[in-house]
């Protein structure tokens, strides 16, 4: 009853979504394909026997967007060699965390997590037959986990994480929800305080763990790491050059950066500026902006197989390549963190020793900025005067943008051994999965 109740809120929706997704296509020439996949589940091919004929045991790793991809690219080869003979299938749900996990897991079982329609989900179950399910971070599908929980399948969830919002919206509804959190195996939060949520929720407290953060695990460490190296070959860096980068940025915050350095660029000749918007759709419109500066500009996407031009603007259009482009930089403004987003992850940088700014709005990683901000190690501007102020006194004084940034690397160096921490925790429902599947 329930399924089909869930199916019919959905095909509401979807309809009424439909509009929304052919506005954006037609305006905005956003687009998503694989609808075929997406409403009745994708065809796999999965290896589920070992060469001595016995079944293979299967853990389907679920990643919504790329930042849950690039978890998952920590996590799977730590699992990999813990676990030699399990097959891993990764799914995702956007275009974007799809085409990146099918660059980072080639040799993987890697598909598009479909609409939660019951349909679908059992055509995936059916053919994947997993001995394990691991969300990332979470995203919670009524219609698959209660498939899951019928077949006794264990949910694992890693890197897990409740934004007050989101925790909001599900207390709403705790008297649907909480035995959904109720049927979770196991959930490795990253902090107490998000622990604290998922018990609140339901979730049983011999069930609940705290973990730490997988990403800190993930953050390199080392500037001259060789993909970041190619980068700064390849765009020409060099002393003395000031690298001023803003990543995972959303409007208005471009427009926002251009300005502050068009005002900063005659004063400080040797400051570039790299522009990292987060979502690929608005590529062209950020462009557009770009060339408005008058400035030089260059686009990632057009140069990256041949020589560049001098710029001071470098506009990286492309996915995946913003953890390594954080190795070239000097100074950082962290996006999503102006508007209602509640900004994007300030570790990647914090790894590398940048100098760290990002607007007042980050609920999404409250954890880590206020480690960040109780070492002084980055800092919050509010309008286009404080980030101005802040990139001059970093290009002014170098010895205060390099002590910050020294700040924040020993900051993400302490936080590390989270993926260790899950895979121990892991442990006990792995090995009763393989028990389990040797039986058959």
């Amino acid at each position: 009853m329930w399924a089909w109740l869930l199916n019919a809120t959905y095909l509401l929706a979807l309809l009424v979504w439909t509009p929304v997704v052919l506005w954006q296509r037609w305006v905005h020439g956003k687009s998503r394909g694989g609808w075929n996949e997406r409403l009745f589940g994708p065809s796999l091919n999965v290896r589920t026997m070992v060469p001595n004929g016995q079944a293979r045991a299967v853990v389907w790793l679920h990643a919504v967007s790329v930042g849950e991809v690039n978890l998952l690219a920590t996590l799977v080869p730590a699992l990999q060699e813990r676990y030699p003979d399990y097959q891993f299938a990764i799914s995702a749900t956007t275009d974007a965390g799809l085409a990146l996990a099918r660059e980072r897991f080639p040799r993987d079982c890697v598909f598009r997590f479909p609409l939660d329609f019951s349909w679908a989900m059992r055509s995936v179950l059916r053919q994947l037959r997993p001995t394990a399910v691991v969300l990332a971070e979470l995203e919670i599908w009524p219609n698959l986990l209660r498939q899951l929980q019928r077949s006794q399948v264990p949910v694992i969830v890693v890197n897990g994480r409740l934004s007050e919002k989101s925790f909001a919206r599900y207390r709403l509804v705790r008297w649907m929800m909480a035995p959904i959190f109720r049927s979770l195996s196991l959930v490795l939060a990253q902090t107490e305080e998000y622990r604290a949520r998922f018990l609140a929720l339901g979730v049983p407290k011999k069930r609940c763990r705290v973990a730490g953060s997988i990403k800190f695990d993930s953050a390199q460490l080392n500037r001259q790491n060789p993909l970041t190296e190619s980068l700064r070959v390849w765009a020409g860096i060099a002393p003395p050059d000031v690298i001023w980068l803003a990543g995972s940025t959303s409007a208005p915050e471009e427009e926002l950066v251009l300005q502050v350095f068009r005002g900063l660029h005659d004063e400080f000749p040797n400051l570039r500026l790299a522009l990292v918007p987060r979502h690929r759709e608005r590529f062209e419109e950020v462009a557009r902006l770009c060339v408005e500066s008058e400035l030089r500009v260059c686009r990632r996407s057009q140069a990256a197989s041949g020589s560049v031009e001098p710029w001071d603007v470098l506009l990286v259009d492309t996915i995946g390549e913003l953890s390594a482009w954080w190795g070239v930089a000097d100074i950082g403004f962290v996006g999503g963190s102006m508007g209602v987003r509640g900004g994007q992850s300030m570790i990647e940088p914090a790894g590398y020793g940048v100098a760290i700014s990002f607007g007042p709005k980050t609920s999404n990683f409250r954890d880590v900025v206020s480690l960040l901000l109780a070492d002084d190690a980055a800092v919050v501007v509010s309008n286009a005067d404080d980030l101005r102020n802040f990139v001059r006194r970093c290009c002014q004084e170098t010895a205060f943008r390099i002590e910050m940034g020294q700040r924040a690397q020993d900051i993400a160096k302490s936080q590390t051994g989270a993926t260790a921490r899950t895979i121990e925790f892991m442990a006990p429902l792995f090995s009763l999965s393989l028990r389990e599947v040797s039986k058959e």
